[in-house]
């Protein structure tokens, strides 16, 4: 399969963000991609670095205007495509969500993001009710797609999960940088464990991943008018999140078939071989010799 990713650096004029996606899905759609995975809340700035009630009018329904954009170029273009948005479900009530369209304009399904971190800059309980939809992986005319988003990818209950379903890829949607107080020794450390961790999934499962992250530096709204160290009388501020790129497509043994840069905007289409996880679950036949009769303790918290 041929699959397009798009890497992108984000400024605050959502219709800009979206005018330059689809110029980029349309250039990937002529060099004969089948699949287009675009990056975590691809339409605007990640807002989640504050918490501001005003953020959230950038949610929107769904199905609504951007499913209707992008289902517009899918069918257009005669590709799927994998979204990442900013659902209103109603009034109080907001989910990270990918929607997942198909090559006739449809919706082929969607994903409500499960895991939902509250970390400095990444304040994301503030803004989405964790998913209720499950883990399952959407039938596509490409396939099955085993679709998370971001920090579901350091779950392997979540991969595992979706291997089991008969996922065919799985795919991460991903916003993710570093911490500007970190050593540039901790930086690296983290960003190399963050795709450590999902070729895992890929060898664990015997399945190909695709990661698409965004790229470069999205200040806070209000870090320009805080000195670094200063509180205001509401939210703590940040410097901003340099994220790091790195976008990739890793085989079934986890080998890295496309790694983008970490500074630089990329739309590229990358060969993917889906005939190649048969033939590994055939070698490391880890399927077969899970002990699934010995795996209670994995539905407990801890056990003491």
């Amino acid at each position: 399969m041929k699959i397009g990713i798009i890497q992108q650096h984000n400024g605050a004029d959502v219709a800009d963000n979206k005018a330059r996606l689809a110029e980029k899905i349309t250039a990937l759609a002529k060099q004969g991609a089948e699949l287009i995975v675009l990056q975590e809340l691809h339409n605007s700035l990640y807002f989640c670095q504050v918490e501001d009630v005003n953020n959230f009018d950038l949610a929107e329904p769904i199905p609504g205007p951007s499913t209707t954009f992008f289902s517009n170029l899918a069918k257009e273009l005669g590709v799927v495509i994998v979204t990442s948005l900013f659902e209103r479900r109603a009034a109080g009530l907001y989910h990270n969500t990918a929607v997942v369209l198909e090559k006739d304009g449809t919706i082929a399904g969607t994903y409500r993001k499960m895991h939902i971190p509250d970390d400095p800059a990444y304040y994301e309980k503030f803004y989405f009710t964790p998913g209720d939809l499950g883990f399952h992986p959407i039938q596509t005319s490409v396939g099955k797609l085993g679709v998370l988003v971001c920090w579901d990818q350091w779950y392997p209950e979540a991969a595992r999960l979706m291997a089991l379903q008969g996922a065919d890829l799985l795919i991460y949607p991903t916003a993710i940088g570093y911490d500007l107080n970190d050593t540039a020794e901790e930086q690296q450390r983290q960003r190399m464990a963050w795709q450590t961790v999902q070729r895992g999934h890929a060898v664990a499962n015997g399945l190909p991943v695709i990661t698409v992250n965004r790229v470069g530096l999205e200040p806070t709204a209000n870090s320009q008018r805080l000195r670094v160290g200063e509180q205001s009388s509401g939210i703590q501020p940040t410097a901003g999140i340099p994220f790091w790129g790195t976008s990739f497509i890793a085989g079934p043994q986890g080998e890295l078939l496309y790694e983008a840069p970490t500074d630089q905007e990329v739309e590229v289409v990358v060969e993917v071989d889906m005939q190649r996880s048969e033939q590994v679950r055939r070698w490391w036949p880890f399927l077969r010799d899970r002990r699934i009769d010995d795996y209670d303790g994995l539905t407990k918290r801890f056990i003491e």
